[in-house]
């Protein structure tokens, strides 16, 4: 992993984010990469909290320097470590290809079915198929200087590992997830996780590096496409729209209105995706996320 320049970890400390951003700062080369046990001050999107018991998920920051990525394409990078993270969790946990997904735009989910076990294949997955949706990870990305001669950016993951449902806070229990839930129980070792998710988040940046972003993969695990979806904006008011795919150029999510007219949404546009059945405009908690 010769991508990686620094690697440490804590037991316990305020925010990954932070302690990457800082070393960054101080001139530390990318990817430095800062693990915890613990935090005392995690951050999800929009000023949310992400909090975990120890020893219950994988908490990481990675921090790059992508002097060689344009500064309209940054958003690859939280892309290419959300695909590592899916792929590697699916590798640890014995799942079968396809069963993370991504739910636009910095969300890893898994889909149950009637039976409590998790779905995977397209087929499992239609969009016609209303769906038991879980959150397992989260990712927060945070940038300064991009355009400029010394850009940086801290991606952020809270991933949730060995994490038994009977642990969860009875607040979030309904719409989270766990690799040991979604494989039926199966202990999830960390360090294992943690050496699956660098591996192959090393072979996504390198090929990053060079130009190769893989965009297939990408569109491949997006569950919100051809899905209606609520769309809970920063300004204006909520609205039903359908998901038709993803911009590989913008990262922004394509979608339809009712009178079949299609526009981009950027992330920092809304505060919240959630899916909608697909008979209705209505949300109901089963699938809230």
């Amino acid at each position: 992993m010769d991508v990686i320049s620094r690697l440490e970890r804590f037991e316990l400390v305020a925010s990954t984010n932070d302690l990457v951003t800082g070393w960054l700062r101080g001139g530390v080369p990318e990817v430095c990469v800062a693990v915890a046990d613990r935090q005392s001050a995690g951050r999800g999107r929009l000023g949310r909290t992400w909090q975990a018991p120890a020893g219950a998920a994988l908490l990481a920051s990675l921090g790059f320097r992508p002097t060689w990525l344009g500064p309209d394409r940054a958003w690859r990078l939280a892309a290419v470590v959300a695909l590592a993270a899916a792929d590697a969790s699916e590798h640890v946990a014995g799942l079968p290809d396809g069963t993370i997904r991504l739910k636009w735009p910095n969300d890893l989910v898994v889909a149950f079915g009637a039976d409590k076990r998790a779905l995977g294949g397209a087929a499992n997955l239609a969009p016609d198929r209303p769906l038991d949706v879980r959150k397992l990870a989260g990712l927060l990305g945070e940038s300064d200087g991009l355009g400029g001669d010394d850009p940086t950016v801290a991606i952020g993951l809270g991933l949730n590992a060995d994490w038994p449902a009977a642990e969860f806070p009875p607040e979030l229990a309904a719409g989270m997830t766990s690799l040991r839930e979604a494989s039926g129980g199966r202990p999830i070792d960390r360090d294992d996780l943690l050496d699956a998710f660098l591996d192959r988040m090393a072979t996504r940046v390198e090929a990053l590096r060079s130009g190769y972003f893989d965009l297939e993969g990408w569109h491949e695990r997006q569950l919100t496409e051809g899905r209606l979806v609520r769309l809970d904006p920063i300004e204006g008011r909520p609205e039903v729209v359908r998901a038709v795919g993803v911009d590989g150029l913008t990262g922004a999510l394509l979608v339809e209105d009712e009178r079949g007219r299609e526009r981009n949404v950027l992330a920092g546009e809304i505060h919240h995706l959630r899916l909608a059945p697909p008979e209705s405009g209505d949300v109901p908690d089963a699938v809230r996320l």
